[in-house]
Formats: C-alpha cells, structure tokens, sequence
C-alpha cells in the first residue's frame, strides 16, 4: 500500500503508487511507527526538493533514518521539479547545491538582494505558498501569456502547468491534454506557484519537466 508522501501541485500530500522524479522535505512530520503523517504538514520553513539518488545514500521511507533509531526528515515525492515549485519548495543545498545557487542568485536579482540567502528566500516562500496558509491570487485567461513557462495554475481543483503557450493538465502520472490558453478564457484561475518562484522564473531559472510534458 503506498504510503502517504505523494506531494500535489497545491501542496497536499496524497498516498498514491506514482511515485516522480524527486523527493524532499518539510522536517519530520511522520511517525516511522506507523508510517503515517502526523497532523502537522510541516515543521520548518524551508521545503526544499532533493534527489532521489545521492551518494549512495539508502533511506527506509518515513522509517528511522536517523542515529539512535530516530525519525529523520520525512520523504516526500514530486511528479517533477514544476510541481514541487507549485508546492512551495525550492532547491535543496546538500544534494543540488548548483541547482540551490542558482534558485537564489537569480531571487536577488529578483528583488534586488546584493547578497540572497536561502532563509530569505523560505522566509517570503512560507507567507505565500497555498498549503502553509498563503492565499495565491486570481488569473483571468487572457494573463497567462505573462507569466513565464513552469508556472502553475487551478481550475477548480484541476492543475495545470504552463509552458510555451500552452497549459498542460497535471496529473500524478505526468501531464496530457495541452490546450491553448484560449481554451481557458473567461475562467477564475488561482496562481499555485508562489509569487516569489514566479520572479524566479522570470529571471530565468528553468525547473526540470517530467517527459510527458514533451507533447
């Protein structure tokens, strides 16, 4: 039975068999007894996406992965980096620190930070981001021409992601159904990525897609 670590783009956790590209974390937040979620989403303020295979490094999955037989960070999973950006999660500095580097030197030229630092990036992250209560605005069709590719948006509880003008139904197993921004027009769509990783994005940080977003 698959365990509860399956992270959407709004930032829910889901117990579902697909598993993605890349894993992360928000802290401890299970019980490596049970191995399920405790009540709380989240522990810190940094939510960071990590990969799946480093250094040979072996983890039991919400198991006890720390000295003494402690709990350690629990493991999450993301379709891709896309989703876990949506999510409110940005590049780990242990196991992706060129990816990290490049996630906050192109947040200071953002918002004109000489010296950015990676809790100021979690800092403005953790007041925007839809699951740590964050309230993402509105986008009416007709402005998704400018917001830049990797951005993702809802109908509804429908996800989608945006690359060359295009929006890309999400789904756990990967993204299908592109349809022309038109096809959206009139609706109430809500931003999920945060408005900090859209000025990211801006800047020119390009997240890593899953393949099935090459259609």
């Amino acid at each position: 039975m698959p365990l509860q670590n399956r992270v959407d783009p709004f930032g829910a956790i889901h117990a579902v068999p697909e598993r993605g590209l890349f894993t992360g974390n928000r802290g401890i937040i299970h019980d490596p007894e049970t191995k399920t979620l405790l009540r709380k989403r989240w522990a810190l303020p940094a939510w960071i996406v990590c990969v799946c295979q480093f250094r040979n490094v072996r983890r039991e999955p919400m198991g006890r992965n720390r000295p003494g037989g402690k709990a350690g960070w629990t493991e999450l999973f993301f379709l891709d980096e896309v989703t876990a950006l949506a999510a409110g999660h940005r590049p780990c500095f242990f196991c992706r620190r060129e990816r990290a580097t490049d996630f906050v030197g192109r947040f200071g030229e953002a918002f004109g930070i000489a010296e950015p630092r990676a809790p100021m990036v979690d800092k403005r992250l953790h007041k925007e981001r839809l699951a740590s209560g964050g309230r993402p605005p509105a986008v009416i069709a007709p402005g998704l021409g400018g917001l830049p590719d990797g951005t993702m948006i809802a109908d509804g509880d429908n996800a989608y992601a945006l690359r060359a003008g295009k929006a890309l139904k999400w789904s756990f197993a990967g993204y299908a159904n592109p349809a022309a921004f038109d096809r959206l027009a009139g609706k109430q769509l809500r931003l999920l990525t945060p408005a900090t990783t859209i000025a990211v994005l801006r800047q020119g940080f390009a997240p890593v897609w899953h393949p099935t977003a090459d259609i």
